[in-house]
């Protein structure tokens, strides 16, 4: 089981996030076109505020609940995306206090969409690039029929790799989701973590889902 994070600093975190876009740029990225999105599960809603204060105001949260409560802990100050393993009966809850859904890919979570979706709500489809039955998405091929049959509107694709201690191994998945969004004229590419997001970013990653690497009290090597 992982601990919480406790005793964050503005100033920890501000120097953290400097050195992750010095990072994208040396990726040969313009900061300004990737998404900073801090993964706060780990983070009890106490900590948030130091965020607040770094600078960090697009967060993500994997559990439902833990969004909701968070959300109407800082009304206003933060936007939201979920970002975990979406359960098709948490939906409806999520929906008025997300900008994006990261992670459709079941008929259940569409048929949810399609009855309590809004004008105003965009969703990500997860996409299981690497075919690794270990994660979750659908596959490649089921993506035109997402796309057809989806009640609300999709801005982008999401993936997981396989875990894997080379960040280089993750590029292929990078670059197979990258090119099934150019196919279908999506712009929003969700991927890359604290471990990968470099590989990320160089096969256009447009939010990256960051957590440890900004929480790090160390200097980022």
């Amino acid at each position: 089981m992982v601990d919480l994070i406790h005793g964050l600093t503005a100033a920890q975190v501000r120097d953290n996030l400097e050195r992750v876009r010095e990072r994208i740029a040396a990726a040969g990225r313009d900061p300004q076109d990737v998404q900073i999105l801090a993964a706060v599960k780990y983070l009890p809603s106490d900590e948030l505020q130091a965020l607040a204060d770094a600078g960090i105001t697009l967060l993500g949260e994997n559990r439902a609940q833990q969004l909701v409560a968070k959300t109407e802990a800082y009304p206003g100050l933060f936007t939201w995306d979920f970002i975990g393993a979406l359960q098709s009966r948490r939906v409806a809850a999520l929906i008025p206090h997300v900008r994006y859904i990261h992670s459709v890919a079941t008929d259940s979570a569409l048929h949810q969409l399609e009855s309590h979706g809004t004008p105003d709500t965009k969703i990500l489809i997860e996409v299981n690039v690497a075919q690794d039955p270990g994660k979750a998405g659908i596959e490649p091929r089921q993506l035109p029929e997402f796309l057809e049959r989806s009640p609300v509107e999709v801005v982008g694709l999401m993936t997981m790799p396989p875990l894997t201690d080379r960040p280089e191994d993750s590029r292929a998945h990078f670059a197979a989701l990258r090119e099934l969004a150019t196919r279908h004229g999506l712009r929003e590419l969700s991927m890359g973590t604290s471990q990968d997001f470099e590989a990320a970013v160089q096969e256009g990653a447009t939010i990256i889902r960051l957590g440890e690497v900004l929480w790090a009290r160390d200097e980022i090597i």
